[in-house]
């Protein structure tokens, strides 16, 4: 077991056909139980300014789905489909009993799928600006839509991925960061170090590319699914806070926005001048408003 950083966590490795890494940031052992999941390209690191702020209430842990943080693929598909099955046998295997889903970006696709699927096993569900069907009429960003273009195409996406990783781990963490940000200086010089530690690690293993680039393209499946997707939001019954930035520049907050209207029932804020990842930027912000939503729906103990 290693410190994750200086932010809490201690590292731990499950077997779920094969090592799969995940973080326990602790919390009260009777407290509720908050798994959260990274999105594409992302890892426990997301969560490593957030999670703290909710470990006087409940016990929380990150996982890192197959392909992405120190879960490397050792063989196992990346695609939306089976991460989706890894989500379910971490819950089961490693949490044992209910939980609240916090998912940001791809990992709040895959928290809606898992939900949709399993219900018994979550209490409930918190959508960080989750990836989303575009709202006809809107325009992608035009860097984010030349991206996953690029990503889509056999052959163009590798030889594009390759360049991007060329370049020093410094220069693609701030990349990653000026992509995601509405304001990256928020984000503090540690959690940027420890971004670079983690892709120094990750160069050595083989098969990364491949890895992402396969959940890249079956997120966009996914989420291009509009009938299946939205049937499966339709189905949860859980209580569910979803949240956006209005700056995203990956799921343009019109997307949310329909989201919301289409189900009246869900808790939805939205935070001006802030992007796609609100728990990197404002994460005293996120915790307020998840610690309050906990309180309204009495998810702030453990399940009984």
């Amino acid at each position: 077991m290693t410190t994750v950083a200086n932010f809490g966590g201690t590292s731990h490795h499950a077997d779920i056909d094969g090592p799969v890494h995940w973080v326990d940031f602790g919390g009260p052992a009777d407290g509720p139980k908050i798994v959260l999941v990274h999105g594409l390209g992302g890892s426990h690191l997301n969560w490593a300014l957030l999670a703290p702020k909710l470990t006087h209430v409940a016990r929380v842990v990150a996982v890192d789905l197959a392909g992405f943080g120190l879960t490397f693929p050792e063989g196992r598909a990346t695609s939306i489909s089976a991460n989706v099955k890894l989500l379910g046998r971490f819950l089961e295997e490693v949490v044992q009993e209910p939980v609240i889903l916090m998912g940001n970006s791809m990992g709040g696709l895959i928290s809606i799928l898992h939900t949709s699927k399993q219900p018994d096993g979550v209490r409930g569900l918190v959508l960080v600006d989750p990836a989303l069907p575009m709202v006809l009429g809107t325009r992608p960003d035009p860097t984010m839509l030349t991206t996953f273009f690029m990503y889509s195409v056999p052959g163009l996406g590798e030889r594009f991925l390759a360049k991007t990783k060329s370049a020093p781990a410094r220069a693609q963490v701030d990349r990653v960061l000026e992509l995601c940000c509405a304001n990256p200086s928020l984000v503090p010089e540690e959690l940027k170090r420890a971004s670079e530690h983690l892709l120094h690690t990750r160069a050595k293993v083989k098969g990364l590319d491949a890895a992402f680039l396969a959940a890249a393209r079956s997120t966009v499946f996914a989420v291009s699914r509009r009938g299946p997707y939205f049937g499966a939001m339709a189905g949860i019954k859980v209580p569910v806070f979803l949240m956006s930035g209005d700056k995203d520049r990956l799921v343009n907050v019109a997307s949310a926005r329909y989201a919301a209207r289409r189900h009246p029932h869900w808790r939805y804020d939205e935070f001006a001048n802030v992007g796609h990842v609100p728990q990197l930027e404002i994460p005293d912000v996120v915790s307020e408003r998840v610690l309050d939503w906990l309180e309204t729906n009495r998810l702030n103990s453990s399940a009984s």
